[in-house]
C-alpha cells in the first residue's frame, strides 16, 4: 500500500510491498475499484464516452468520490492496531460510501435543475446523510483527530453562526439544511478542492506512481550522485539535488525521504555527517517538494483555482522562491563540509555521467514531454497522461524497468490508495470552506482583519506567517492552505500584496511546519531512518532552515521573485535574493568562502547585512553589499596580519 503524507494531504507513493491489510478480497476490491476510478478519471479528461457513458457536472464528482472513498475504508485502517486487517465496519462503510454517493450521482442533473440544495425528497436527504458521515470517518482516518475537529467545527459553524459577535456573525441554517448544503451544494464537499483533484490532480497522481513504478528514483539519485558526489561534503549536496529532482515530480515530502533517505541519509553519515545532521539535511531537502515545479503537490492546482489563472502560471510564480530555497540549503551543506573538513565519495562509488545519461534517458524524455504539454501547450489536465504513456513505452525497452505483472498490480494499488487518501482529506475540507462561505464569514474575517491592522503589512504578513505555521503543525498543507486562502490572503491583496506572492507566502509558511517541533513530520521520518532523536533532529532541521524562514518575506516584497516584472528586474532580485542567502548562512554556519571560519563579529556583520539585502530598496541593498565587502576586507587584513606577524 501506499503511504500517504498525512500533513500535506499528498499522495506519497512508496516502493515497499503491498501489506496484508490488502491482500485476498480488500486487494481485489482496490483492484477493481482503483481501475474503475482511473478509468471514469480518463474517461471524463478526454470525453471518451466508454460504453456510452459520460456523467455530466457533479455526477462524476459524486461517482469519483465514492469510489475513492470505499478504496479509503478498506486501505486506511480505523485505529492503528487494526492496520494489518479489513474489519467488518469497514466493508460496511466502503458499501455505503458507494451506494450513497453513486445515488447522488444518477440524480446529479436533478440536484442542480431541481434545487435540492434547498428542498430535496427524503430519499435524496437521507442519501446525502451518510455521504457526509462518511466524508467525516474519511477525513479521520486520512487527517487524523485534528482535522476532524476542525472539519466538524467549521462544518457545522451554519447551525450557530447568527450566536457569534460582531464579524463572526453568519447566516444561520437548520441540521437537515446545512447537511443539503455541504453535500449538494457546489462550494463544499464538491467545491473547489475537490474539482481541482478530479480534473488535475489524479493525473499527476498517476505519473508520480508510474514514475516510482519504473524506478525512475533510482534515476535521479544516480544523477545527483554523478553531478555532485565528488565535492566536499558530496552525499550531502546528492540528498539536497536528489531530493529537489524527485519534488519536483512527486510534489510530496515524505515520499521524498522514504524513497531517497535510506540511500543519502547512511552516505552521509559515512563520510562523516552526524546522524542528527544528516536526517536534518535529508527532511529539509524533501520538505521543498511542496514548492518545487513542475508538480508542486496538490495544493499548487488548488491555488491555481482560487485565483483563476492557469496553473503553468503558479508553476513559473514559484520556480526561482523553489530554486533559492535549495540553492540556500546547498550554501548550508558546503559551508558546514568546508569547516569540518568533509570529502566527497570515493571515485569508485560515483557512476559515470554519461552512463547514468544513457540509462536515464526515459525519465528526461518524459520529464521534457510534461514540461512541454504543461508549459508551452498549456494542456495541464493531459500533461500528466502525456508523460506516463511517455515513460511506460521507454521504460518497457529494459528488463530492469519495464512493468511486469507484479509492478503493474502495485502501479495499481499505489495509485488508487493515493488518489483515496487525498480524496478522504480534501472532501472533509470542503466542510471547512463550505461553512465559511455559506456564512458569509469569510469576506467579513478579511476586512475585520485588513481593518484591524490599519494598513500594516509587516504587521499582515507577521501575523499570517504564524497562523499558517500554527495551524500547519496539525492540519494539512492543504488545509492549511485552504482555510488561510479564504480569511487571509484577500486581506493581503487588498492591502496591495502580488495575489500570487501573497498565496505563496501562505503554503510556504505552512510548508515549513514539515521541519519544526514539535510535530516536524519530515524529521521525524528522516530521525528514524538516521537512527537519531527526532525531537533533536526536528531543533536541527529549524537551525538548518533557518535562513529558509526569510525567504518568504523576500518573495512578497520583491515581486520581481515570482516573475513579476522586465527580465532585468527579474534577474537582479534573483540575484540580490540569492547574495541575501549567501551572507545569511555565512552567518548561521560561520563560515566565509575565501577566508575560513569567520569569528563572532564577522557573523553578526554577515547576518545584518543579510537582513540588508532583503530589504527590496536601493539603498538598503546597496548598504548590505557594502556591509558584506567591509567584513571581507577587515578579514583580509587581519590574515595578512596575522601571516606576517607569524613569519
Amino acid at each position: 500500500m501506499s503511504q500517504t503524507d498525512p500533513m500535506s494531504g499528498d499522495p506519497s507513493p512508496s516502493p515497499a510491498a503491498t501489506p496484508p491489510r490488502l491482500s485476498g478480497a480488500a486487494g481485489i476490491a482496490v483492484h477493481i475499484l482503483g481501475a474503475a476510478g482511473i478509468l471514469l478519471a480518463i474517461n471524463q479528461v478526454f470525453l471518451l464516452n466508454l460504453f456510452g457513458f459520460q456523467p455530466l457536472g457533479n455526477s462524476y464528482l459524486y461517482y469519483l468520490i465514492g469510489i475513492f472513498l470505499a478504496i479509503a475504508f478498506l486501505s486506511l485502517p480505523a485505529r492503528s492496531s487494526q492496520s494489518t486487517r479489513v474489519q467488518w465496519f469497514d466493508w460496511i462503510l466502503s458499501a455505503i460510501a458507494l451506494s450513497a454517493c453513486g445515488f447522488l450521482g444518477l440524480h446529479g442533473m436533478d440536484i442542480i435543475q431541481k434545487g435540492w440544495e434547498f428542498s430535496a425528497p427524503l430519499s435524496i436527504n437521507i442519501a446525502a446523510g451518510a455521504v457526509l458521515i462518511a466524508t467525516l470517518e474519511g477525513v479521520r482516518r486520512g487527517g487524523g483527530p485534528l482535522l476532524l475537529g476542525t472539519a466538524l467545527l467549521f462544518g457545522a459553524y451554519p447551525l450557530f453562526a447568527d450566536y457569534m459577535p460582531g464579524f463572526l456573525w453568519g447566516t444561520s441554517f437548520s441540521l437537515p439544511e446545512t447537511i443539503r448544503v455541504h453535500v449538494l451544494g457546489v462550494e463544499s464537499i464538491i467545491g473547489i478542492p475537490m474539482q481541482v483533484v478530479a480534473e488535475l490532480v489524479v493525473g499527476f497522481v498517476i505519473f508520480g506512481s508510474v514514475l516510482t513504478a519504473t524506478k525512475g528514483a533510482d534515476f535521479f539519485m544516480d544523477l545527483a550522485s554523478a553531478l555532485l558526489g565528488r565535492s566536499r561534503g558530496g552525499p550531502a549536496k546528492v540528498a539536497v539535488l536528489g531530493s529537489g529532482i524527485l519534488g519536483s515530480l512527486s510534489g510530496s515530502v515524505i515520499s521524498n525521504i522514504l524513497t531517497s533517505g535510506p540511500f543519502s541519509i547512511p552516505t552521509m553519515k559515512r563520510v562523516g555527517y552526524p546522524p542528527t545532521y544528516a536526517a536534518a539535511i535529508e527532511s529539509c531537502a524533501s520538505t521543498g517538494a511542496t514548492l518545487m515545479p513542475p508538480v508542486m503537490g496538490t495544493v499548487a492546482f488548488i491555488m491555481a483555482s482560487f485565483l483563476g489563472v492557469p496553473y503553468s502560471q503558479v508553476v513559473a510564480a514559484a520556480f526561482l522562491p523553489a530554486l533559492l530555497f535549495y540553492i540556500a540549503l546547498l550554501f548550508q551543506v558546503d559551508m558546514f563540509a568546508a569547516r569540518k573538513g568533509l570529502k566527497g565519495l570515493p571515485a569508485s562509488e560515483i557512476p559515470p555521467l554519461r552512463g547514468v545519461l544513457l540509462r536515464g534517458w526515459p525519465y528526461l524524455l518524459c520529464l521534457a514531454v510534461l514540461i512541454y504539454v504543461l508549459m508551452v501547450l498549456r494542456l495541464e489536465t493531459y500533461s500528466p497522461y502525456a508523460a506516463s504513456v511517455v515513460l511506460l513505452l521507454a521504460t518497457a525497452l529494459r528488463k530492469e524497468t519495464r512493468l511486469n505483472w507484479e509492478r503493474a498490480k502495485r502501479l495499481l494499488t499505489d495509485t488508487a490508495c493515493n488518489i483515496a487518501a487525498l480524496v478522504a482529506i480534501l472532501a472533509g475540507i470542503g466542510l471547512v470552506v463550505g461553512g465559511l462561505s455559506y456564512t458569509g464569514v469569510a469576506g467579513a474575517f478579511s476586512r475585520e482583519l485588513l481593518l484591524y491592522a490599519g494598513g500594516n503589512v509587516p504587521l499582515m504578513l507577521i501575523a499570517g506567517a504564524v497562523t499558517s505555521f500554527v495551524l500547519g503543525m496539525g492540519m494539512t498543507v492543504s488545509a492549511c492552505y485552504i482555510f488561510l486562502s479564504i480569511l487571509l490572503a484577500p486581506a493581503l491583496i487588498e492591502a496591495g500584496l502580488n495575489p500570487l506572492a501573497s498565496h505563496l507566502f501562505i503554503l510556504y509558511w505552512g510548508m515549513l511546519s514539515y521541519i519544526t517541533p514539535p510535530v516536524a513530520l519530515a524529521s521525524i521520518t528522516a530521525a528514524s531512518i538516521a537512527g537519531s532523536n527526532p525531537m533533536r533532529t526536528g531543533i536541527y532541521s529549524m537551525r538548518l532552515g533557518g535562513a529558509l524562514f526569510l525567504l518568504p518575506f523576500i518573495f512578497v516584497y520583491d515581486t520581481g521573485l515570482v516573475f513579476a516584472g522586465s527580465l532585468p528586474d527579474i534577474a537582479t532580485s534573483f540575484l540580490i535574493a540569492a547574495l541575501a542567502l549567501w551572507a545569511l548562512t555565512s552567518a548561521m554556519e560561520g563560515y566565509l568562502y575565501g577566508i575560513g571560519p569567520a569569528g563572532p563579529v564577522s557573523r553578526v556583520l554577515m547576518g545584518a547585512a543579510g537582513l540588508m539585502a532583503i530589504v527590496p530598496e536601493f539603498y538598503s541593498d546597496l548598504a548590505g553589499l557594502g556591509l558584506i565587502l567591509g567584513v571581507y576586507g577587515a578579514n583580509l587584513i587581519f590574515l595578512r596580519n596575522e601571516k606576517r606577524t607569524s613569519s
